[in-house]
């Protein structure tokens, strides 16, 4: 029975990763995608609003990291009705952080410090503890 539960925490772990990944990696695509739309200038704020939204949904460098982005929202919600909240939230904030860094590395956005470095391995080090205390409640 325990290795059951196990296993079911295993495999939602996979989806949790699968949505850090999916919300991490497009971050730093939908921040390019949008590059520009804080030139736009209109009089009014309703002007101004609809004025960004044309031009952010015109652009499909913003919009399909967009959807790409929301497919990942839809895997979240789904996990999140199956396991423990305390287990999805850490989960995919950090792995967030993590590919968030990763991609943007990747596409020459920014270099990260050895501080990010040692950031990063502290988060993962404290899900790990997250995630191992809940095992062993199972």
């Amino acid at each position: 029975m325990m290795i059951l539960l196990y296993d079911s925490y295993l495999s939602y772990s996979v989806y949790l990763i699968i949505v850090g990944m999916l919300w991490g990696c497009t971050n730093p695509l939908m921040k390019r995608g949008s590059k520009g739309v804080s030139e736009i200038r209109r009089d009014s704020a309703i002007k101004q609003f609809f004025a960004e939204f044309k031009f952010l949904f015109s652009r499909y460098q913003y919009v399909i990291p967009l959807v790409i982005n929301l497919s990942g929202s839809i895997v979240f919600y789904y996990t999140l009705g199956k396991t423990d909240i305390s287990l999805v939230v850490p989960i995919t904030n950090s792995l967030t952080f993590l590919f968030t860094t990763l991609t943007s590395r990747f596409l020459g956005e920014e270099y990260p410090t050895n501080s990010t470095y040692i950031g990063m391995g502290l988060v993962l080090l404290g899900v790990s503890i997250c995630v191992q205390s809940k095992l062993e409640t199972v």
